[in-house]
């Protein structure tokens, strides 16, 4: 069974940072591209940034560009992101999936609050 188990949220000041993780089993991770979306309710569901399989080549969003950065780890089948200068629009419940999986199943995801 594939799960996706997303950390590392919780509420900071704007200007700050935190880095999510995502620990994944049932799939090949090596072989997976993978992303990290967002969800604030009563929004649709935004792609945040993406890594591909061998983690040479990444892709983000405008609104975290310079900002985020996405990593990972292949040997320990885990996803990174990294979050600096957090600005209160960047609130919201951070997912993260694979192209093989996106389709089908979802994690519980992390919850990041910015506010002062």
């Amino acid at each position: 069974q594939v799960q996706l188990v997303e950390s590392g949220g919780g509420l900071v000041q704007p200007g700050g940072s935190l880095r999510l993780s995502c620990v994944v089993s049932g799939f090949t991770f090596s072989a997976s591209d993978m992303s990290w979306y967002r969800q604030t309710p009563g929004k649709e569901r935004e792609l945040v940034a993406e890594i591909i399989n061998t983690g040479l080549y990444t892709t983000y969003a405008d609104s975290v560009k310079g900002r985020f950065t996405i990593s990972r780890d292949n040997a320990k089948s885990t996803l990174y992101l990294q979050m600096n200068s957090l600005k209160p629009e960047d609130t919201g419940v951070y997912y993260c999936n694979s192209d093989w999986t996106v389709s089908y199943t979802w994690g519980k995801g992390t919850q990041v609050t910015v506010s002062s």
